[in-house]
């Protein structure tokens, strides 16, 4: 039986494919999704050890995906190690450096996975023990000061990111409805 349960939520089965074929026989039990819906509902149903997220998904983003894992306090805990090609797509969504998990740009050889699987598992119990810390249940002015000004910073990257991409979505809505009045009339 297998000793740990990896599962690769990507639209390629290329990656999918390659993944398992990189992974020692006997150890591993790969799980797959082929879209960020299907990847959640294997979640939570397959309780995997470490999921592989890529970013780019169909039907729900990967950072739909990462989104709902960050949000549930016990899907945080499984080790997770995002795949792109193209790393800005990452970084322009979640702010290096990756500190609760690991990152890797596709295509990667077997040596970097393997490394990139290590890493997230580390990571990992890295964030555990830090969430399990006694200082993490101390007062909520003592954890503001310990930190949270990083937090604060990195949060207000984010919403103006997202403020950034709500404009631009609103002016391709407008040049949408513009084309088809014009279309109208």
């Amino acid at each position: 039986m297998a000793s740990h349960k990896i599962l690769v939520i990507d639209d390629s089965r290329v990656i999918q494919k390659t993944v398992k074929s990189m992974l020692p026989p006997g150890n591993f039990d790969v799980v797959e999704a082929k879209d960020g819906e299907e990847g959640l509902n294997k979640i939570h149903s397959d309780k995997p050890s470490l999921i592989m997220l890529d970013f780019l998904l169909p039907k729900r983003s990967g950072w739909e995906v990462f989104q709902e894992i960050q949000a549930d306090a016990n899907l945080r805990k499984i080790p997770l190690l995002v795949m792109s090609g193209r790393k800005e797509e990452v970084t322009e969504k979640i702010s290096e450096p990756f500190e609760f998990f690991e990152f890797i740009e596709k295509p990667f050889e077997k040596k970097q996975l393997l490394g990139a699987i290590k890493s997230a598992m580390a990571k990992s119990k890295k964030s555990r023990a830090a969430a399990a810390a006694p200082a993490a249940a101390a007062a909520p002015a003592a954890a503001a000061s310990a930190g949270g000004g990083e937090d604060v910073a990195a949060l207000r990257a984010k919403v103006a990111s997202l403020e950034k991409e709500v404009a631009g979505l609103k002016k391709q809505v407008s040049q949408i409805l513009a084309f088809i009045k014009q279309k109208l009339k």
